[in-house]
């Protein structure tokens, strides 16, 4: 990668391999095609990984999925959402602590293949780029839903073969191009939950013309706090668990930047306050100015029924344009992370061969086959939306759960290692190691265990356990075969 040894030489050539496990296989990957020995490109800037790392907190899961957990869990969604954001705060500065350590495009699944074994990089690899290809058609599929109710005219397949267009030939071109995108959707997403805030601030202490402060009304009274009871709670948590996703795209670009270790020190430094900040603070806003029943919740969305409440003017429109923008930029990113992880597990001997080559210092096979397949379940979601669209969410529904699993047990492995051998590299340290560390996966454990309560979340649980087990099977099976070959 043109980068110096302290900071970002390909891991694989400073500790070496695993023995019989194949070429890359030690789950450290390689900035460099192995094929072509073309590295991937350095291109995104300091600016573009604190943005991502601003920015890329601030999903769609957040405006649209929210209204699910304000309703089930009602002002208790406060605490739900606090206890999964110190759940992510914890999986976060794990992760960085293993990307400041050795940084690379395969992230997590470099580090669970050289802590864990190949089988585990394959495996939290492939599981990660399924569910990024899936979450780009989903993303795609609102975008476009957002665009037909602007031009009522159109037909969503228009819009979605225009956004795949756009960020496929804009994850094509450079890495600067998807660092410059993530920039500006970013700077227009803080700014955007910084005026909610402000103006949600604003009217709790009855400063705002027109408002009277609520006080705690709206946090006691309306059926209490819990006003779901313990079940209700329950349903919040999840809510709020997934609505996280997508934190992780910032160790994987961290990997393409001139100082990958500091960018990701930087970017999980600010982890607590970004999502104190944005996630916990708005639904504390929500909730205390609004009641949480107040049927525009479920009908427009919490934001544009707080802004409504508040008289601003075409609240819902400038909310529209916000999850847009925020759409955009998760299918942007989505692209972009799942092209580098199977670049990644390709170069690892874990994947097609054909996805190694680098051109310009970008995977553009990975990133053709991957915007290829959001693409091609977009299409799913028109000809068979009950079964193959929907066995496809099902799939990569807890997908995230396994990945944070496979990297609290990379990081305990890890960690030990480089305690032992190389303390320099720990420039982050995981928070009063191991007790955290232990902390975090009983708290995904306990998520897992939570998701059996509720028949939907059964279901995606048993689909993807499923997905799991097919690609450890496969995962050992290489693994074994490599072994076989080498010994032979």
């Amino acid at each position: 990668m043109n980068r110096t040894p302290s900071s970002s030489t390909p891991e694989r050539e400073r500790t070496g391999q695993v023995p019989g496990a194949g070429p890359g296989a030690d789950g450290t990957g390689s900035a460099a095609d192995p094929g072509n020995g073309a590295p991937l490109s350095n291109g995104l800037k300091q600016r573009h990984l604190s943005m991502i790392a601003l920015g890329g907190v601030i999903g769609a899961g957040l405006f649209v999925g929210s209204k699910e957990g304000i309703a089930a869990a009602g002002p208790s969604i406060v605490l739900a959402y606090a206890v999964s954001g110190c759940l992510v705060m914890l999986v976060m500065r794990m992760l960085g602590e293993m990307a400041a350590a050795s940084p690379a495009s395969g992230s997590f699944s470099v580090h669970a293949g050289r802590s864990i074994g190949p089988w585990a990089g394959l495996t939290t690899g492939w599981m990660f780029t399924a569910q990024l290809c899936v979450a780009v058609a989903a993303e795609a599929i609102g975008a476009a839903g957002i665009m037909t109710g602007w031009f009522p005219g159109t037909q969503p397949w228009m819009w979605v073969l225009l956004f795949m267009v756009v960020f496929c030939g804009a994850n094509l071109a450079a890495v600067s191009n998807f660092g410059e995108f993530e920039f500006w959707f970013a700077a227009l997403k803080i700014t955007a939950i910084g005026i909610f805030l402000v103006l949600g601030l604003l009217a709790i202490f009855g400063v705002l013309p027109g408002t009277s402060a609520p006080g705690v009304a709206h946090l006691s009274g309306d059926g209490g706090f819990l006003p779901n009871g313990s079940d209700g709670l329950v349903i919040g948590l999840l809510a709020s668990v997934f609505a996280y996703g997508g934190l992780e795209t910032v160790t994987i670009a961290a990997a393409e930047s001139k100082d990958p270790v500091r960018g990701v020190a930087r970017a999980v430094r600010t982890a607590m306050w970004r999502i104190a900040l944005f996630y916990v603070g708005s639904m504390a806003v929500i909730v205390t100015v609004i009641p949480w029943n107040n049927a525009d919740i479920a009908k427009n969305g919490p934001y544009v029924a707080v802004l409504d409440y508040l008289d601003i003017p075409a609240a819902g429109q400038i909310m529209n344009v916000v999850i847009l923008i925020a759409l955009l930029s998760a299918m942007n990113a989505n692209i972009y992370g799942s092209s580098r992880m199977a670049h990644s597990l390709s170069v690892r001997g874990q994947g097609p061969r054909f996805l190694r080559t680098v051109s310009g210092g970008v995977p553009r096979r990975a990133v053709i086959l991957c915007s290829a397949f959001g693409f091609l379940a977009v299409l799913f979601s028109y000809w068979w939306p009950e079964t193959v669209f929907q066995w496809l969410l099902n799939m990569v529904g807890a997908a995230i759960l396994v990945v944070w699993g496979f990297i609290a047990v990379a990081q305990l492995r890890m960690r030990r290692r480089l305690e032992r051998e190389e303390p320099g590299k720990l420039v982050v340290r995981m928070w009063l190691f191991p007790v955290l560390t232990w902390v975090a996966l009983a708290g995904v454990v306990a998520v897992l265990l939570l998701m059996l309560r509720d028949e939907n979340q059964r279901v995606q649980l048993y689909f993807t356990g499923g997905f799991a087990v097919v690609l450890v099977a496969v995962g050992l099976a290489k693994q074994r075969m490599a072994r076989q070959k080498d010994a032979g």
